[in-house]
C-alpha cells in the first residue's frame, strides 16, 4: 500500500516564507479545508495516510515536501535552505524513522529543498535555486551514485523551487510553464503547458495525476493524452509559492 506523509497546515500559515511573490492575504481556515479535501483524494484511493506532529509555530510545516525526499526505501532528510525552516526537521525525521524507512541526511553546509527535486525514472534533477546549494546537491549525488540514480543539476532562478516550474507526468514527459523555465532544453522530453498553475502534477497512478483547480486548460490537455485527471483547490497555498505536490511526501512500496 502506498503511504502519505502530510502535516496539518499551521494558524499561522500567512506567515510563510515568500521569495518570488507579493504577500497577499491567506484564509487559514480555507486552507485547513483544501488540505483536508487534498489528504482525501490519496486517502479514497488507499493510500495510507501518516499525519506528522503539528507544527503550529513552524508557518511553512504543511509543506512537508521540501524535508525530506525519498528514493525507493531510502529517505534523505533535508537542510532547509530558509533558516526559519529548519525547525521542521525533528518531527519529520521522527515520523520517518517511526515508519522504518532508512534515513540519511544533508549537513552544513549543504542546503537541500525536496521542492527542488524531480524524480524521472532514475533520473533526478535538483535546482540550483536560492533554497538548494551546490555543497547540497553534492551531497545529494554521492548518496544516490552507489544506489543507481544520476543526479542532475537544474539552474532554476525564476521560481522558489524547482518544482513550482517543472514536474513529471506518469510516461516521464517533463512539464511545466515555460516564462516560468530557466531552460527547457535541460529535459530529454517536455512538453509546456498553458498556464502557471498547471506546473504541478502528483502522479497517483500510472493513468492518473493530481493538480490544481485552477488550471482548466492544463487539464484538459492531459486528458486529451489519455490520462485521468483529479484536481483540488489549493489557492491558499498557491499564494505562499506552494503547489499540489509539496503538501505530502509520497512513498510507494
Amino acid at each position: 500500500m502506498p503511504r502519505l506523509f502530510v502535516r496539518r497546515p499551521s494558524s499561522r500559515l500567512a506567515e510563510g516564507e515568500l521569495t518570488h511573490l507579493d504577500r497577499v492575504p491567506v484564509d487559514a481556515a480555507l486552507a485547513l479545508a483544501q488540505w483536508r479535501a487534498y489528504v482525501e483524494v490519496f486517502a479514497s484511493r488507499g493510500w495510507e495516510v501518516i499525519e506528522i506532529d503539528p507544527a503550529d509555530d513552524q508557518p511553512d510545516g504543511v509543506f512537508v515536501e521540501d524535508a525530506v525526499v525519498m528514493f525507493d526505501r531510502l529517505a534523505v532528510l533535508c537542510r532547509a535552505g530558509a533558516v526559519s525552516r529548519r525547525g521542521e526537521t525533528e518531527s519529520v525525521r521522527a515520523a520517518v524513522a517511526a515508519s522504518g524507512i532508512e534515513i540519511a541526511e544533508i549537513d552544513a553546509p549543504g542546503t537541500l529543498d525536496g521542492g527542488d527535486v524531480l524524480k524521472v525514472g532514475r533520473t533526478v534533477y535538483v535546482g540550483a535555486s536560492s533554497r538548494t546549494n551546490a555543497a547540497g546537491i553534492a551531497q545529494l549525488r554521492e548518496l544516490l551514485a552507489p544506489r543507481g540514480w544520476e543526479v542532475r543539476e537544474i539552474p532554476v532562478t525564476k521560481v522558489l523551487h524547482l518544482k513550482s516550474g517543472v514536474t513529471a507526468l506518469p510516461d516521464g514527459t517533463v512539464v511545466g510553464f515555460e516564462p516560468l523555465i530557466d531552460d527547457a532544453s535541460l529535459f530529454p522530453v517536455f512538453a509546456g503547458v498553458p498556464e502557471e498553475h498547471g506546473t504541478a502534477v502528483v502522479v497517483l497512478d500510472d493513468e492518473t495525476v493530481l493538480m490544481s483547480a485552477d488550471a482548466p486548460a492544463t487539464a484538459a490537455e492531459h486528458r486529451s493524452r489519455g490520462l485521468e485527471v483529479v484536481t483540488v483547490d489549493v489557492s491558499e497555498f498557491e499564494k505562499l509559492e506552494g503547489c499540489v505536490t509539496c503538501l505530502s511526501v509520497r512513498v510507494r512500496d
